[in-house]
């Protein structure tokens, strides 16, 4: 039988902190941008944080991990560490049975302060946040990649799942990490890799690449377009050139030269030419996925990919939509009214 841990549960049911109210990664939240920019201890040891959508949590995953003081201990040695995310089979109470149970992301913890709002809870930020091309699950037939959650008999060990914050070795970390980004080319890539030169150098171990900018760029637009099925959020265009390779740009909702993560839900896969409205403040999205044309105008030639009803098309997945507080930042810092 599989087990696993009900987030809510585990964490010790809480009140969600209006975002307002909290550190964020905002350029005007001075203690936000010391948290991120300030240079992480040295780390200790690796850890799974276990999160769900649904969670009662101040959790933005990309962005911060909210949790009691039960786990600080935990917490504290993966600080200046890496962790990877893991959604549980339970996500919306005892009874549900939705969750993937699987890891999806990992992360750089680089600071771990108490939350000023609720005593004995804490925020652990992070950065480089990266989520994975293919969610690994938590075990491949008797095999578990954490050995934690396996008894001597097989069976899972509930009290482990239990744990929503808990360490892991490191050749555990580094088999779902490879895995989470072992994935087919598709025939264009496997042409254009024919194509490049050979590589200076062997490739560098997957953790090392998260901090790398190519990586995760090339990451965030695969992802991207995949949630769109390669199709263009404004106009729903869908072109492929001769080769298959899709034309369609991933876009970061709030860039990534303002604090924006590169996450499915702060991109907009878009044509080119709607890309360069959308990041001029010529196109935006409000809260109810509407499209909003600026009143400066938008040339008419490039007007006419807007659709008359201006809805927004939507990744099948609700968790990989357009998240609210990254399209207020777009309309507030980039949309001309």
């Amino acid at each position: 039988m599989i087990i696993a841990s009900n987030v809510a549960q585990s964490r010790v049911t809480a009140l969600r902190v209006s975002e307002c109210l909290v550190p964020s990664t905002s350029l005007h939240n001075p203690i936000a941008s010391y948290l991120l920019s300030n240079t992480p201890r040295e780390p200790v040891g690796k850890a799974i944080f276990t999160f769900s959508e649904s969670s009662a949590y101040d959790d933005r995953p990309e962005e911060r991990y909210h949790f009691p003081h039960t786990y600080l201990a935990q917490a504290k040695q993966a600080e200046g560490d890496w962790v990877l995310y893991y959604e549980p089979r339970r996500t919306e109470g005892p009874s549900s049975a939705g969750g993937r149970q699987a890891y999806f992301a990992a992360a750089q913890v680089i600071r771990i302060v108490p939350d000023a709002l609720r005593p004995g809870h804490h925020y652990a930020y992070v950065r480089y946040y990266t989520e994975f091309d293919n969610p690994v699950p938590f075990r491949d037939g008797q095999h578990y990649y954490e050995s934690m959650l396996r008894k001597p008999d097989g069976s899972s060990n509930r009290g482990a799942f239990g744990r929503s914050v808990r360490l892991i070795p490191e050749d555990e970390f580094q088999e779902i990490l490879r895995i989470g980004f072992n994935r087919e080319l598709d025939t264009w890539e496997l042409t254009d890799r024919i194509a490049e030169p050979a590589p200076e150098s062997v490739p560098r171990r997957v953790v090392e690449q998260l901090v790398s900018r190519t990586f995760r760029d090339a990451a965030f637009r695969r992802q991207v377009r995949r949630a769109y099925g390669n199709r263009c959020a404004v106009s729903g265009l869908r072109l492929l050139n001769g080769g298959g390779r899709p034309e369609v740009q991933a876009a970061h909702i709030r860039p990534v030269e303002e604090d924006g993560p590169d996450v499915v839900r702060n991109g907009l896969a878009l044509t080119g030419t709607v890309h360069w409205l959308f990041d001029r403040g010529l196109v935006s999205v409000d809260e109810n996925y509407n499209i909003l044309v600026s009143p400066q105008g938008v040339p008419y030639d490039l007007g006419r990919l807007i659709p008359a009803e201006r809805k927004l098309i939507l990744p099948l997945l609700p968790e990989q939509r357009p998240h609210e507080a990254y399209m207020q930042w777009h309309r507030k810092n980039r949309f001309k009214r």
